[in-house]
């Protein structure tokens, strides 16, 4: 990879940090200021695919139940709707996004901000109604986020953030963070956990070694495969496929004899910029972070249009 081009590229974007590792090793690293190596800030949505690590962790502990389980199981409550659909969702159905809620994240509905203002966002997420059968179709919705995060609870029989210390947190020597909760004290699911840009890297290196970390299985190959295997095409303008809470996606290579046309990858997006890719046949996992309102940023996919070229360098 040619670094120097690298700098060049990215130096107008004015990013708050880009982190690369290949082969395990660090082979890039730009922070704005020499604070930002150490200081946290909000992940936003990528916090979505740390929950799914710890739904991971519960499932292969025995905590919780087969994915085809309904949620019904953990709020009962939905027996009380006229909808009998609602009965249906199973866990699966979240960790997909295809509950098929009548949900706009933003604009239109503003279904997530409407929740956060809410009393109880567990019966906000519950009473909206669907305008899908269960399964039928992915829609972003980090209310059905905040409904695992509670789920988790329940099965754990502690608080998200703990259970992320005792089975994740612990393991990757992730010691400054922060997690924001809800009205009822359940941790946010879909958002609002803060990390460090190199404690981001730490958690999709785990990743990329298929859940090991010092020789220790945190999470079963399985069900990493699983997690980052594409579900749903998802639908514009967002582009590429939706797994359980990561996005997955490929990006076009000039090809040869030995070469794909393609090379696959998955990722944790948050809003405002921050991003965990992780491209398993080149090895490598990219950390992008921004604090830059999005009419400040640059018009541009950093990761494909100025860090994929170079990646095949």
């Amino acid at each position: 990879m040619n670094v120097s081009s690298l700098f060049t590229a990215i130096a107008p974007l004015d990013l708050r940090s880009c982190l690369i590792t290949q082969q395990g090793q660090l082979i890039f690293k730009h922070y704005r200021d020499p604070q930002t190596a150490t200081a946290i800030a909000r992940i936003n949505s990528c916090t979505k695919s740390v929950l799914a690590s710890l739904i991971c962790i519960a499932i292969d502990k025995g905590l919780l139940p087969p994915l085809m389980t309904p949620i019904s199981a953990f709020f009962p409550q939905l027996a009380l709707y006229s909808d009998s659909r609602k009965q249906e969702i199973t866990l699966q159905h979240l960790l997909t996004m295809s509950a098929g809620f009548n949900w706009t994240e933003f604009g239109g509905q503003n279904s997530f901000p409407r929740m956060t203002r809410s009393p109880n966002w567990i019966n906000f997420v519950l009473e909206q109604p669907l305008s899908d059968s269960p399964g039928a179709r992915m829609e972003y919705n980090s209310g059905v986020s905040q409904l695992l995060s509670a789920i988790l609870v329940q099965a754990a029989g502690m608080t998200t953030a703990r259970f992320a210390e005792l089975y994740l947190f612990g393991f990757l020597e992730i010691e400054s963070y922060k997690w924001e909760i809800d009205p009822q004290g359940i941790h946010t699911g879909g958002f609002g956990l803060w990390l460090s840009p190199s404690d981001m890297l730490k958690f999709g290196q785990l990743y990329l070694q298929q859940g090991k970390w010092d020789n220790k299985q945190l999470i079963s190959q399985d069900l990493v495969a699983r997690s980052v295997q594409s579900a749903f095409l998802v639908e514009g303008p967002r582009h590429g496929y939706y797994g359980w809470h990561w996005w997955t996606d490929s990006y076009p290579v000039a090809p040869n004899d030995s070469s794909p046309q393609s090379v696959e990858y998955y990722y944790a997006r948050g809003y405002g910029g921050q991003y965990i890719y992780v491209v398993p046949s080149l090895k490598t996992v990219v950390v992008l972070t921004n604090d830059k309102r999005k009419k400040e940023q640059y018009p541009v996919d950093v990761f494909r249009q100025i860090i994929a070229p170079l990646l095949q360098q």
